[in-house]
């Protein structure tokens, strides 16, 4: 996250958010996240084309146009109408009609261009719920960021809130924000671990964008070209969709191939043909109603049938059927998918690794997730693991990582990785598949274990089986939750005893 300071010493980032939620007053953080962030996402692209209309104003004698659509489009801006520039809104800001223009103004935007806007900007300004005091509050409050910036600042500093606001609005909504947003630091694990570097960068289920934010990020950081990886993406939730299409244009990053229909990745393939050269993924855990009766005879499902009950290893094989031959994948599943042996999970897992697929587990620490307390685990599969793509030959061993001690609260619900945890992960995945890495099993974190080890435990693929410490399934102790679980009942047995005892004794005391 970007600090920017200010005379507090407090991020700006920060300051924005108090600000703005003291105006939310009456309306749930659900639906005033669109309200904020659409105002966001118009303040950007009217900064961005301001600074190209000034640029063409001073060379209007050599012949620019500034009100010609395609002088911006040329650029990569986004053309603006005059009643949709931020100028025209905030001398407007005090009216009470303010919902109106600015919905009149997305509308607008959108109308202008409609290839990468069509359907996507929210249109929820002129509601009875929303004050017009406090909408034109927040457009002031808004006028503040990145005033006066050029473009490539007023871009990036309005990406950090943008991305901010995202990750405080999933806080605010809890489970329900947990749907759209996969917490920032479980991305920047991923996207250290794989280095998507460049070629094909694919999220089937992409929620906001998070993945291919920082696989952009990524990439600029370290020297590299954003336009070596292109980003192909679905979404089911019409809503989130969108979130992700202002996301990614708030940063310049091209979503056309970014896809929303409702039926999902399982009924409705938006990329059939794609083979990607990085996954990068966060799928729901354990969905039930994922279409499983109407695909038993899938061609996805090349490691065996996945169950109707269960989506876990239909996203697994999902994800496989679209790397390329060279291709990497780094997910989240539910940690149960590393043991469950229900309904043939068991026999598709022992057929992944017998493939050669599966080439790193990682542990994550409990309390990650907004939207779950299901203990987690990131799986790494490879399509090619014989020394391909600059790296030794791992075929014969997998590494296992046990994490779940690190990362720190944020709050009495909420951990995340420092980027000091992330290093260490992302380091030791590196230094065990690179040629010149100094790889080491560390007891109790870290162990790169063989095949054959993997075989004789039937295929468990818990960390702790490996590393040196007990599963948490081996902690537990059966006699003494058991004692626990009987004090527990006899002491409700108790209670209604009592309870029963009074009541019958004033029912005696009531007369006919």
């Amino acid at each position: 996250m970007a600090k920017q300071k200010t005379t507090n010493e407090e991020p700006l980032e920060k300051q924005l958010w108090k600000t703005a939620d003291k105006l939310r007053k009456n309306i749930d953080a659900a639906e005033y996240k669109h309200i904020v962030l659409g105002l966001i996402f118009l303040k950007y692209i009217s900064d961005a084309f301001e600074e190209k209309f000034q640029q063409l104003t001073l060379d209007v004698e050599q012949g620019a146009a500034p009100e010609d659509k395609d002088e911006y489009k040329a650029d990569n801006v986004f053309f603006v109408p005059q009643n949709a520039r931020w100028s025209f809104l905030r001398s407007n800001a005090k009216l009470p009609d303010i919902g109106k223009v600015v919905d009149d103004a997305m509308d607008a935007i959108e109308k202008e261009n409609p290839k990468e806007l069509q359907g996507v900007l929210p249109k929820v300004y002129a509601r009875q719920n929303l004050d017009p005091t406090s909408l034109g509050e927040l457009i002031d409050l808004v006028s503040n960021i990145a005033l006066g910036d050029a473009k490539a600042r007023s871009a990036d500093v309005l990406g950090h809130v943008f991305e901010y606001f995202l990750g405080e609005f999933a806080l605010a909504e809890g489970k329900k924000g947990g749907q759209f947003y996969t917490p920032r630091s479980v991305v920047e694990l991923l996207v250290e671990m794989l280095e998507p570097y460049k070629g094909r960068v694919f999220d089937p289920c992409c929620g906001s964008g998070g993945m291919f934010v920082h696989s952009e990020k990524f990439v600029t950081e370290h020297q590299g070209k954003v336009n070596d990886i292109s980003i192909y993406g679905q979404e089911s939730n019409q809503t989130t969709w969108r979130l992700c299409k202002m996301n990614l244009a708030i940063r310049g990053i091209d979503s056309s191939q970014v896809k929303w229909n409702n039926e999902g990745s399982f009924l409705n393939d938006a990329h059939k043909d794609l083979k990607a050269d990085f996954i990068i993924a966060n799928p729901p855990f354990n969905v039930s109603d994922w279409g499983g009766d109407l695909l038993r005879n899938d061609g996805r499902w090349q490691y065996g049938v996945p169950p109707t009950g269960n989506a876990n290893f239909a996203w697994m094989q999902h994800f496989i059927y679209h790397l390329s031959p060279t291709g990497q994948a780094g997910v989240v599943l539910a940690k149960g998918a590393l043991t469950s042996k229900t309904s043939g999970e068991g026999d598709i897992r022992k057929l992944l690794v017998e493939a050669g697929l599966i080439d790193c587990i990682v542990n994550l620490p409990a309390k990650l997730f907004l939207n779950t307390q299901i203990p987690a685990a990131l799986w790494f599969m490879s399509r090619n693991r014989r020394g391909g793509g600059g790296f030794r030959d791992r075929s014969h061993e997998i590494l296992f990582i046990d994490a779940r001690n690190l990362g720190h609260l944020i709050n009495r619900r909420t951990r995340e990785l420092s980027q000091e945890d992330i290093d260490k992960i992302a380091g030791t995945y590196h230094n065990w598949r690179n040629p010149d890495g100094k790889y080491e099993d560390v007891a109790g974190f870290c162990a790169a274990a063989p095949i054959s080890k993997v075989a004789a435990l039937d295929y468990v693929l818990t960390p702790g089986r490996y590393v040196g410490l007990p599963d948490e399934e081996d902690d537990f102790n059966f006699a003494e939750r058991f004692a626990a679980l009987k004090a527990e009942l006899e002491a409700q047995l108790q209670e209604e005893a009592q309870l029963n005892a009074i009541i019958a004794a004033n029912l005696s005391k009531i007369k006919v």
